[in-house]
């Protein structure tokens, strides 16, 4: 209602939404789409995608902080995170995450192409339910 009061003379009320891409998937469905539609400017700053060493580097990083100094990826396992998480950094800490429960289940002491491919199995498998 404050958004559609007075249209022609001027705008009481000006708000910025911020959030992550699923707030503009939000915004285009059930009773939000009357506000999307009311929405006069949009910015998307794009995530910056990792390259595969940068993906390398991201998770011993992470690992170093968790007190790990050891090697827990192989390099195949890193490049497939990598392949299917388009080098976007959270996609690659949930496949990471994912892999090294797969590589645990399977009693293996470090994540390899088959747990990170089982990771990447188990997301797919999760997006479609």
């Amino acid at each position: 209602m404050l958004t559609s009061h007075d249209l022609d003379s001027g705008s009481p009320l000006t708000v910025l939404l911020i959030g992550q891409p699923t707030l503009k998937r939000r915004l285009r469905v059930g009773d939000m789409a009357a506000l999307d539609g009311r929405i006069q400017l949009r910015y998307h700053i794009p995530a910056p995608a990792l390259t595969t060493a940068e993906a390398s580097g991201y998770l011993r990083a992470h690992l170093t902080m968790a007190g790990r100094s050891d090697i827990l990826f192989s390099d195949d396992a890193v490049r497939a995170i990598h392949a299917h998480a388009r080098g976007l950094p959270r996609a690659i800490n949930r496949l990471a995450i994912t892999s090294l429960l797969a590589a645990c289940a399977a009693g293996k002491t470090i994540a390899d192409e088959s747990s990170a491919r089982t990771a990447i199995t188990e997301e797919a498998a999760a997006a479609t339910d």
